[in-house]
């Protein structure tokens, strides 16, 4: 199983009676099917194993659920042409003026009849829930593209209590005192070569550093004109490399060629048993990954 890329962190507080076996009835009752003739889009749930027919894939407590999307692809552009040269020719046959809601129908036609012949494309986006662990985690950088899980789940479970991860202080004051002084980095974590520096001024100039030490004089003198560090490439115990962004939000994770190494050593043979081991790894190193960034950053508020 290839290792999620991206990570959205939500907490999750699973209803008491939430089991492999009842989510799985849920999703069945939403599969995927492809769009119809006339849809624009429709998603629904899909086996994330590629060597299992069950919706859930279930591996020490982690559950693996994948949504898949179908999209049709009308160009904006086309349907304006399209449009455009049916009102020139109502305009020319019946010597008037199309005005705006006339207009509106003839789009709604054109789109009817282009869809069946419009080309479509599908994404899926995986989620793992960890219900023990009060994770919820989308292996996406985008929250809209999240929210499209989240609803579609909360649609298959009837309710769904989420909330992006919180912490109590600011990410991007944080890591910008990490590269003020580098023995402000917290414990386990390493700051690698790339980060992205905003001014906090009304201007909003931006700069991205690639391929150079972070802490030097040159960023020094940027971080002292009330610029803030917004995104962060870092490693997390010699294992997991990714960028952190201010948003809590994790980007181009993946394993370090050392830990990625050990793991090849180590492989099982059988597909499934491979799987497997991949899915309890990864919810394993996140059990461990999420307390301690949401620690750098002051821990999570305390609920009421």
């Amino acid at each position: 199983m290839n290792s999620f890329k991206n990570l959205l962190c939500y907490r999750f507080e699973p209803d008491s009676t939430l089991s492999p076996e009842i989510l799985e009835k849920a999703l069945s009752e939403h599969p995927f099917t492809p769009c119809g003739r006339h849809e624009l889009q429709r998603s629904g749930w899909v086996a994330p194993c590629p060597f299992a027919d069950s919706l859930v894939f279930t591996s020490s407590g982690f559950m693996l659920i994948t949504l898949l999307r179908e999209e049709r692809i009308l160009p904006a552009s086309v349907i304006r042409d399209e449009v455009q040269e049916r009102v020139s020719r109502i305009e020319a046959a019946d010597a008037r003026k199309v005005y705006k809601k006339e207009k509106d129908q003839l789009k709604d036609e054109v789109v009817l009849e282009l869809l069946p012949r419009a080309f479509s494309k599908r994404q899926s986006c995986r989620a793992l829930l960890m219900p023990e662990q009060g994770w919820l985690l989308i292996d996406s950088g985008s929250f809209n593209r999240g929210e499209l899980l989240l609803n579609a789940l909360r649609e298959a479970l009837g309710s769904l209590k989420v909330k992006p991860l919180n912490v109590n202080q600011a990410p991007a004051s944080v890591m910008t005192q990490w590269l003020q002084d580098i023995h402000q980095v917290s414990s386990g974590f390493e700051v690698d070569d790339e980060c992205e520096l905003r001014d906090t001024s009304a201007e909003g100039g931006v700069i991205r550093i690639k391929g150079q030490p972070l802490f030097s004089d040159e960023i020094r003198a940027h971080l002292d004109t009330d610029m803030q560090v917004t995104r962060l490439a870092v490693t997390w115990e010699e294992q997991l490399s990714f960028v952190l962004h201010a948003d809590l939000t994790l980007h181009r994770l993946k394993l370090t060629d050392q830990y990625n190494e050990q793991l090849e050593h180590d492989r099982p043979e059988d597909e499934v048993a491979d799987f497997d081991a991949a899915v309890t790894r990864m919810g394993l190193e996140m059990t461990r990954l999420l307390p301690a960034l949401a620690n750098s950053f002051g821990g999570e508020p305390v609920s009421d």
